[in-house]
């Protein structure tokens, strides 16, 4: 039920993780009836309601504060670099935590590239590394304190990297509910389509499948409607002269 409230204190689905799990049970009772386990499928007739909200993500300023920030403790420190890499490059959390070395290669343009596979789907991604995401990269690569490590980063757990981003939030007065995955909005939005990279693009390099994945990460900010507009107005001037 929709309106179902544990008895005892626990971690529970909201209503968008519980419409998530319903619609992968509905493609498992559909595959049922597709090799005739079942004649009909019992929630065709369900609708689900996921429930909209906000993706946070930092600002060209924001990024810009955290990047000229320094921490003193060393866990933050780390946090930070690795966050910001995923700013610079899009990939997720697992991705980057599982990043090796051999996945660093030139590409077509004589600069390094990120060729790996989202674990998520298992779609390829190839993604060219941006001057900030190859200046933590190398720093990582000189610095790697643990040569048995075949990964490139020192990545803590998921738990652990978003309490350390709300630390260094509430540092830097960031008034804003920013976890790991905020970082790959960062590059959709502020690294990417706010400086005129097409989203058929953005779409590649984050590995989705669906164009509609795309843009519910991404917005179009009013800054870039402005410049776009100004561009237009530039281009109808220039055809009546």
């Amino acid at each position: 039920m929709r309106t179902y409230s544990a008895k005892i204190s626990r971690k529970t689905c909201g209503n968008n993780g519980t419409m998530k799990h319903l619609e992968r049970l509905k493609k498992m009772l559909n595959l049922a009836v597709k090799i005739g386990w079942m004649t009909k499928n019992p929630s065709d007739s369900f609708k689900f309601r996921f429930e909209k909200y906000e993706r946070q993500y930092l600002s060209k300023r924001e990024l810009e504060i955290l990047e000229a920030t320094t921490f003193t403790r060393s866990s933050l420190e780390k946090v930070k670099d690795i966050f910001i890499f995923s700013c610079y490059c899009g990939l997720s959390y697992v991705d980057i935590k599982e990043l090796v070395p051999d996945q660093i290669a030139k590409g077509i343009d004589g600069i390094n590239w990120i060729y790996t596979k989202r674990q998520k789907t298992n779609e390829t991604v190839k993604v060219p590394l941006l001057p900030k995401a190859q200046e933590i990269l190398s720093f990582y690569l000189k610095e790697n304190d643990n040569p048995n490590s075949e990964t490139l980063f020192p990545v803590f757990s998921n738990q652990k990297v978003n309490k350390y981003l709300k630390e260094i939030m509430e540092q830097l007065n960031i008034r804003k509910t920013i976890t790991f995955h905020s970082a790959r909005h960062t590059f959709a939005t502020t690294i990417t389509l706010s400086n005129g990279v097409p989203i058929e693009t953005v779409s590649k390099l984050l590995g989705h499948t669906k164009l509609s994945t795309t843009q519910i990460y991404a917005r179009v900010l009013e800054t870039k409607v402005s410049s776009d507009m100004l561009l237009l107005k530039e281009k109808i001037e220039a055809q009546k002269s």
